[in-house]
């Protein structure tokens, strides 16, 4: 499966995004309410906004591959609803338009920070015009790009070879000013050989030049005791990717808090090993596309460690 058939392998087909798009601007403008009306109920929610504990996680980001099929209409339109959600960082991915949408990365920056958000990190395919890639991402102010996809390898000598290509690409991205690092999915969890591939990738990558963003739900789709994994390898892992998902009918993603996770209990785990950027990101919807993004800011702005 090559790296672009991975970006778009669950994309929507167009005739969702208009719908999606229009659902979920009815949805932001329902929740604000018409200019200078004041709530009935507004003495009581601040009130209980007062008495509420204060979130784990108040800076928490959205990777770009949640709105997809949005995003390349209008970059900057959906840029402003996403911070408007309330979310503070921003990872990107390659789609058609590039890691920037259209802009050059100064730009893009400019525009982040008008929105008060930052991008930390950016998916894309490391493997040609690496050096190019990462001075861009430098250019922009980015920390990460990382590499989402590599595929099954078929044996262990190849895991390890991959890990060899890593320590290769981190030099790179360190001369550029940048940290190199790879995203799982599940297969990387799936035993073969008699070893867990992951752990082959950990233990013969140099920790100097290579860092890791852990998918929370692959790791636990594959049935790996995600806790466990994070506690192991204590101080590998920068980014996470906060996803649920239910495992029936099949595995797939949903709204945050309507899957099968504990987050409460496993981002404490994930943040006291060492885990800095907590990365939203949803692949398929119970609804309109913004409206599901609209609900995981909201489950993050209430997400209290246990």
């Amino acid at each position: 499966m090559t790296f672009n058939r991975r970006l778009f392998l669950r994309s929507a087909g167009a005739a969702a995004i208009g719908t999606a798009f229009t659902s979920s601007m009815v949805f932001s403008l329902s929740s604000c309410g018409k200019s200078g009306e004041k709530s009935d109920n507004s003495d009581s929610t601040s009130v209980a906004e007062t008495n509420s504990p204060a979130p784990s996680i108040p800076d928490f980001g959205l990777q770009l591959y949640s709105v997809r099929d949005l995003i390349g209409k209008d970059p900057k339109g959906v840029l402003k609803q996403i911070a408007g959600f309330g979310y503070k960082k921003i990872e990107s991915y390659q789609g058609d338009q590039g890691v920037f949408w259209g802009m050059k990365p100064k730009e893009f920056k400019a525009y982040m920070d008008e929105l008060g958000m930052t991008i930390v990190s950016t998916h894309a395919d490391t493997t040609k015009n690496l050096e190019k890639a990462a001075a861009e991402a430098a250019e922009a102010g980015l920390s990460y790009i990382l590499q989402p996809y590599i595929g099954p390898q078929k044996t262990i000598d190849e895991w390890k070879k991959r890990a060899d290509e890593f320590n290769k690409r981190g030099e790179i991205c360190n001369k550029a000013g940048v940290k190199f690092g790879y995203h799982n999915h599940d297969y990387s969890f799936k035993v073969l050989e008699g070893k867990i591939p992951q752990e082959i990738l950990l233990d013969n990558t140099d920790k100097s030049f290579v860092r890791y963003e852990l998918d929370l739900m692959w790791i636990e789709a594959a049935g790996a005791d995600a806790a466990a994994h994070i506690k192991k390898y204590t101080g590998r892992y920068d980014l996470c990717h906060v996803k649920d998902f239910v495992r029936e009918p099949k595995v797939e993603s949903t709204d945050l808090g309507k899957g099968d996770v504990d987050y409460a209990s496993l981002l404490k785990v994930a943040s006291d090993n060492g885990i800095k950027q907590f990365i939203v990101e949803q692949e398929e919807y119970p609804g309109p596309v913004l409206t599901s993004i609209a609900n995981d800011a909201e489950f993050m702005k209430k997400l209290v460690f246990k």
